[in-house]
């Protein structure tokens, strides 16, 4: 893009207040303080939310160095005194209307996308297909909002002649406004299904407002059954797929072999084939949207069957896990475009902290731009992200090494196998490692390198769901209620390092650990957020100075340790009161008050930072009455202790249960624990809430046992009928108990239940897969995640959900996701 301040106010009907560069010319969109990369060219524009409002951080962009700024609160322009500003009256508004503009310029297709699923890998398999045909511009990762389709639009240029966007809604006439940004002239509606059903009284509701989208398309692309939804518009041409006879492409027959699908079809009175390398329902589906695409489009079906041969799966995710040497390794290989890069990288940002920061990149194919203007961008990004070490891997990756900082170190490579030949893990050691790839070049062989050898074992650990779970709970809360997240136990088992590096990021106000290593740990991980530790023992009251955690006091004799403690280091320390109220486990009871005041008024060491306590059944509505008068206990209490204390620490009182239940109650700051790793028992918020921890292992071996067979320890798998069982890599070492087994549990196989036969052993256990032909040795396994979830293992152990999360052992490797 390529605006001035002037171009930009005349098109967003927006008023130039002060304009400090009369020269000044915008070529990108700024929306994030955090991710500020050439502010000397970009326009910061202070987007407003329900939970966040971006004119809180323009002095943060201001001091990045950005001079231009759309707004829409006159009174902030205050901040800004060097800047070029200008004022509309909705920011969201003005970066559509923006976008449009710039959608306007361009007269190549347009094709749109849209349903409840299959949108993104649609998008990317047609990207895949078409390359070799187009340059392509594509919506980057899921950029489908009201947000991220201007963003992607935006990135229209003339050196593209083909442009594939996708559009996501969650309520009505949210469609129209994506749809004059977006303005198909190919439509693409993939299916409908359940996803944001709570937005529309009926699917056909749904389906009405999804298809706005196609108002003005030449052409649209779709499912036979939803072709009479369409019928409406009747200049656009409406091209359908089905086994019916009156689709455009009648699907004859699909047949399976190996790891193959062939698709036969009948297309304008002749028949035709394709093969691609998967058999899932929801892959033939995506492939069919994509096939009568590159159709109608005059691609010769033989060049589409020699294309849908190759087709990879869609990488939809980042892992981050810990590879060799101290290390850790994010690998997001596989696509390789500028904006999916800067995401990574923002990505490694938040996990370096004090390692050397490492990219392995390839050539980046595709993008639309010369390589003199590609690999400059490219330069700058990773001189932003302070990059230590990159290795480039290509033929034309070396075009970065003349715009790259001196102070980086760099090596290259023609070839993914020359760079293994070469490998040096001594310049690996300690570092955060990105690899970002084009598939071809076959990144795995360096994660393969890479990685650190341990069991197979794995718990998932999805950061995309985890943020989610932080906006439905931060949605229940006033914009100044503060919010503590627990992560002890290691984030409930989740990482608490990895956990609190992303919530950091987003800004939540504390952390809440058990004991002081936990606190210790996060801290030399370079976590800066303050730090509440609710078990503080005596012997590390330093370790408590020395690293600026705050802890909870709960008695007499505690707080008078404390007081000799900071009297003897000449020291001060922010503390946490904790009252008794109902729980009766620790805190200061009511006949302890005034002696706590009265050694509180002599000392001058201690700041009351926060006074507090803990409801005993905040999710059960039979107690509710006995949780009411807690917070009655409480109010007195603390309005005891403010009045000695002459002021007024901040106070909370609410778990995750008690924050949509009472939120009268929420008082300054509440504290989310197992709710922002998915579970709540509430249906209300439960049914808002996403997975974040996947349990997965492998199949070892699987054998066929005749009847009178017994498995296992203690002979208590009896076979009765020919058996076949699996062997999986997973045990009661690994957290996996005993009392799982005998039938008592089941694990997810290829979509099928398969329960376990005989004892859990310890490290390992065996499972019936006579019903599952399909399954062979390999295979990953889920524990619990999606299906069957947590919850189900824990009522099968007889236990809570919290202890089914914290049994998993440290000897399973996590993984962390991010979508």
């Amino acid at each position: 893009m390529n605006y001035t301040p002037s171009n930009i106010a005349k098109i967003t009907s927006g008023q130039l207040l002060q304009r400090a560069d009369e020269k000044l010319t915008i070529h990108h969109i700024l929306t994030d303080s955090r991710q500020i990369i050439s502010p000397q060219t970009g326009i910061f524009i202070a987007l407003k939310g329900e939970q966040h409002n971006g004119h809180t951080y323009l002095e943060a962009a201001y001091n990045a160095g950005v001079r231009c700024f759309l707004i829409s609160e006159k009174e902030t322009i205050q901040q800004l005194p060097l800047a070029t500003v200008i004022f509309v009256e909705n920011t969201l508004v003005a970066l559509q209307k923006l976008a449009a503009a710039q959608r306007q310029k361009f007269n190549y297709p347009v094709i749109g996308i849209t349903g409840s699923n299959g949108k993104t890998i649609v998008k990317e398999w047609l990207f895949q297909l078409l390359r070799e045909s187009f340059h392509i511009v594509r919506s980057p990762k899921s950029y489908n909002s009201q947000v991220g389709v201007p963003l992607s639009v935006l990135a229209m240029e003339d050196t593209h002649d083909l442009a594939i966007f996708e559009a996501g809604i969650s309520q009505l006439d949210e469609m129209k406004k994506l749809e004059k940004i977006i303005h198909p002239t190919i439509g693409i509606l993939t299916n409908i299904g359940a996803a944001h059903d709570e937005g529309f009284v009926s699917k056909e509701e749904k389906i009405k407002e999804k298809i706005k989208l196609f108002i003005g398309a030449d052409k649209v692309i779709c499912e036979w059954k939803y072709a009479k939804y369409l019928k409406q518009n009747q200049d656009t041409q409406i091209l359908t797929w089905g086994r019916e006879k009156e689709a455009n492409l009648q699907v004859l027959r699909i047949s399976k072999r190996g790891k193959e699908s062939r698709i036969s079809a009948y297309w304008q009175g002749q028949k035709i084939n394709i093969n691609l390398p998967f058999q899932d329902a929801a892959s033939l589906e995506n492939v069919m949207h994509c096939w009568l695409t590159l159709l109608t489009l005059d691609i010769d079906n033989q060049t589409i069957a020699e294309r849908t041969k190759q087709l990879e799966q869609v990488a939809m995710r980042l892992e981050l896990k810990q590879g060799g040497n101290g290390s850790l390794l994010i690998n997001d290989s596989y696509n390789s475009d500028l904006t999916s890069l800067k995401i990574a990288l923002r990505f490694l940002e938040q996990q370096s902290k004090d390692l050397q920061r490492t990219i392995v990149l390839s050539d980046i194919l595709q993008s639309g731009k010369k390589n003199e203007e590609l690999y400059p961008a490219v330069a700058e990004l990773l001189a932003k992200f302070k990059i230590d070490y990159l290795v480039g891997i290509g033929n034309e990756i070396v075009d970065l090494k003349p715009h790259l900082p001196d102070t980086m170190q760099c090596d290259f490579h023609k070839t993914t196998d020359t760079f293994l030949a070469n490998f040096k893990s001594d310049k690996f050691k300690e570092s955060v490692i990105l690899l970002k790839g084009a598939r071809h070049f076959t990144f795995e062989k360096i994660a393969a390198r890479l990685e650190q050898k341990t069991h197979n074992a794995v718990l998932e650990v999805n950061l995309n769901a985890l943020l989610h779970n932080l906006k439905v709970y931060r949605s229940y809360l006033k914009p100044a209620t503060k919010l503590l997240v627990m992560v002890k136990a290691s984030a409930y088992g989740s990482g608490s390092m990895e956990t609190a590096k992303l919530l950091e990021y987003q800004q939540v106000d504390y952390f809440g650990v058990a004991y002081a290593d936990e606190g210790t740990e996060l801290r030399k991980g370079g976590i800066k957020t303050p730090i509440l530790v609710l078990n503080p023992e005596p012997s590390t009251f330093s370790q408590l100075l020395t690293y600026n955690l705050e802890p909870e006091i709960y008695s007499i004799k505690q707080l008078k340790e404390l007081l000799h403690f900071l009297q003897a280091q000449n020291k001060k320390m922010g503390i946490h009161l904790k009252l008794e109220t109902g729980m009766n486990r620790l805190g200061f009871d009511e006949d302890n008050l005034a002696e706590l005041g009265d050694l509180l008024n002599q000392t001058k060491k201690i700041k009351v930072l926060s006074i507090f306590s803990h409801l005993a059944s905040s999710d059960m509505a039979d107690h509710d009455n006995f949780t009411k008068n807690q917070v009655v206990r409480f109010d007195k209490n603390y309005a005891h202790i403010c009045q000695s204390l002459g002021y007024q620490p901040f106070q909370h009182i609410l778990n995750s249960s008690g924050i949509n239940r009472f939120p009268q109650y929420h008082k300054d700051m509440v504290r989310l624990g197992i709710g922002i790793y998915g579970v709540d028992s509430s249906a209300e918020i439960s049914n808002q809430l996403r997975v974040v921890n996947t349990l997965k292992a492998v199949i070892s071996q699987i054998k066929t046992l005749k009847k009178g067979a017994t498995v296992g320890y203690g002979r208590h798998g009896k076979i009765d009928v020919s058996t076949r069982t699996a062997t999986i890599g997973i045990g009661y070492a690994d957290g996996l108990l005993r009392a799982a087994g005998k039938g008592n549990f089941s694990f997810l196989l290829h979509g099928k239940r398969a329960p376990i036969v005989g004892n859990v052993c310890m490290d390992m256990c065996m499972v019936d897969v006579t019903h599952i032909p399909e399954a062979q040795e390999g295979d990953s396994v889920v524990i619990f995640g999606e299906e069957p979830r947590a919850e189900e293992l824990a009522k099968a152990l007889g236990t809570i959900t919290y202890e089914v999360f914290t049994n998993v052992s440290q000897r399973v490797k996590r993984v962390y996701v991010e979508e």
